[in-house]
């Protein structure tokens, strides 16, 4: 069983990843992750897309088991969404599998979460002057260049990882007013040096 307190993460597999791999679902998966359960009709307006289109990814989405009915919202005609799961994982077995549907949608799928990253950033430097002065305090955006083995790059990642893990069990309630949620990004990536 669960733990309650874990995050559940789902591990894509080849199938799962196919059924995922596309701009719009990923967006829409990423809506329901962060801000909750909602409607086609809701997710359409926030996303700028058609309803109809909307509503064929979320089926798409409900179909691979990334999100499911959120009956308790139900109340009225329309169908409420909600994520399955708070996160996911990804093998970089994906991206050497013998099919090259699945290595295409292994790029896709990473090339998307980059540039969804980027698109939290960029959100973040355009509007922070609207945010209270402790949070343009708080944020950082820095790099470092350090001359490592492959060996020691994996170790400083899961180090980092491991540390995000650790505020987790920090976390305080949604009802705080002096909380938000809180994105951190993490790259470690070799670089052309001619």
């Amino acid at each position: 069983m669960n733990d309650p307190q874990e995050p559940q993460v789902r591990s894509l597999d080849a199938r799962s990843l196919r059924g995922l791999a596309h701009p719009l679902r990923m967006q829409l998966l990423d809506t329901l992750r962060f801000g909750g359960p909602a409607t086609a009709s809701q997710l359409a307006a926030k996303l700028g897309e058609s309803s109809g289109a909307t509503s064929y990814h979320l089926r798409q989405l409900a179909a691979h088991g990334f999100i499911e009915d959120a009956p308790e919202r139900g109340k009225g005609r329309e169908r409420w969404w909600k994520a399955a799961h708070q996160g996911l994982s990804f093998d970089d077995a994906l991206l050497t599998d013998a099919n090259p549907d699945v290595r295409g949608a292994a790029d896709l799928y990473l090339h998307e979460v980059a540039t969804t990253q980027t698109r939290d950033l960029s959100t973040w430097l355009g509007n922070r002057q609207s945010w209270p002065e402790e949070w343009n305090r708080s944020w950082d955006m820095s790099s470092a260049t350090l001359r490592l083995t492959p060996e020691l790059t994996r170790e400083l990642v899961e180090k980092m990882h491991a540390l995000v893990e650790t505020y987790r069990d920090r976390a305080v309630g949604e009802d705080d007013a002096d909380t938000a949620q809180v994105r951190v990004h993490t790259r470690a990536f070799p670089l052309t040096t001619d």
